[in-house]
């Protein structure tokens, strides 16, 4: 028998940390190779992480809620049949010279002072919230690397120090500093009758996404008004027979992907992420779709958008919505959006400022579609009336493009008739 460690993974690409919020297994269980093992969330994806192993839980090493870095370990299994393994895997070791073995005791310094130096993002933000000088804490990860959970310690025990490091040493690390506001969460008291709702771990990696987007990203708002009335008249014409035909609904909702998509294809500088030295523009187009649930936002994507219907589209509206309240979404159908489109208007709103999908560069949010008195031909009409409210990282998009972009999505949503097909 032998004892392997279980690491946490990268959920997703720029994922660094995961949070357990549940355990499946127990020590003393007996697990298969591939079997769940936990539940884990990110600020991505809720997601079941299979066993590497086949063998018996020996020790936990994270508590559920508990956040651990991209490669910690989060627990040990006694693996079968892996002690002639672990033989013949030392014998190479044994048989090495001690001169090739014995690595200089300088270079081992230098190693460790170099891990030391490579600080997370979580490390760097709790370093800024609390003020801890990172120079004065002794790491507990590999070669001596300052982990979150040192710092979270550190937290608890009182032991904060006032951070004294050069202002030219923290202008290369790669996380921006948090704003004086943000570095202290006020106390709240409690009062008779009030109810203290714990922070569930799917509500804080909602939370910290949130946090940075709006710290890192300079966010601008514009908003244009558009006349659906043959929108609506072409979709309540089909909706019927579409829904007997296919066996879900014809929403709005998928006219305004379908058109979003074909407006990023025409403006592919919308279709772009900072990089920091540079703006990548995707070559697909991935409309990032928000889905809520009664206690969290899910925003599962649509793959290349431009090159389906509106019938494909609104069937993969249902397909995801659906995953999401069956709770059945998995990492890949939440990975590689490069746009997001938000159905604000599904309960009554008619004017939103959305924040940005890091890393995205923009988000649309579609209002709730009103009938309004407008002017047509100099007469007073009842239109179908619809506000499209964009939020764009000033960084990457300026006015000007922006607002060609809302306008290539008026003419498209205006120009839907009698004759327009789904197919």
């Amino acid at each position: 028998m032998a004892i392997e460690q279980m690491k946490m993974p990268q959920l997703g690409e720029s994922v660094t940390e995961g949070t357990i919020s549940k355990w499946l297994v127990s020590p003393g269980d007996h697990v298969n190779k591939y079997d769940p093992i936990a539940e884990v969330m990110t600020d991505k994806v809720n997601a079941e992480v299979p066993s590497s192993f086949t063998g018996t839980i020996t020790k936990l090493s994270a508590e559920e809620g508990e956040t651990l870095q991209v490669g910690e370990v989060f627990c040990e299994i006694e693996v079968e049949g892996s002690e002639q393994q672990s033989e013949k895997e030392a014998a190479p070791e044994q048989s090495k010279a001690p001169e090739q073995s014995k690595a200089p005791e300088a270079d081992q310094t230098n190693e460790n002072q170099s891990q030391k130096k490579r600080y997370s993002p979580a490390v760097l933000r709790l370093a800024d919230e609390h003020g801890i000088d990172l120079a004065a804490v002794q790491g507990t990860g590999a070669g001596g690397r300052i982990t979150r959970k040192d710092l979270l310690q550190l937290i608890e025990n009182g032991g904060v120090k006032e951070k004294t490091a050069p202002v030219n040493e923290r202008a290369v690390q790669p996380e921006p500093a948090q704003p004086t506001q943000a570095k202290a969460t006020p106390a709240i008291p409690s009062m008779p009758g009030d109810v203290e709702l714990p922070v569930t771990p799917i509500r804080q990696a909602i939370a910290a996404n949130m946090l940075r987007s709006k710290h890192e990203i300079p966010h601008a708002w514009t908003m244009m008004e558009v006349d659906v009335t043959n929108l609506v008249t072409r979709r309540n014409q089909l909706k019927d027979q579409f829904k007997a035909k296919e066996g879900f609904n014809l929403t709005f909702f998928a006219f305004f992907v379908k058109a979003v998509a074909q407006a990023l294809k025409e403006f592919p500088e919308m279709n772009s992420m900072w990089a920091g030295d540079k703006i990548v523009q995707k070559k697909a187009i991935n409309v990032s779709i928000a889905v809520a649930t009664d206690d969290a936002l899910f925003v599962p994507v649509i793959k290349d958008a431009d090159e389906k219907t509106i019938k494909g589209i609104a069937k993969e509206i249902h397909e995801l919505a659906s995953k999401v309240r069956q709770g059945t979404l998995k990492q890949s159908d939440m990975e590689g959006g490069t746009f997001t489109v938000n159905n604000t208007g599904s309960f009554g709103s008619v004017q939103s400022m959305g924040i940005i999908n890091y890393p995205q560069a923009a988000i649309l949010q579609v209002e709730s579609i009103v009938k309004r008195p407008m002017i047509v031909n100099g007469m007073i009409a009842a239109r179908d009336m619809v506000n499209l409210c964009l939020s764009l990282d000033h960084r990457v998009l300026d006015g000007l493009v922006c607002g060609r972009f809302l306008q290539r999505i008026k003419q498209i949503l205006e120009g839907i008739d009698e004759q327009t097909s789904v197919y």
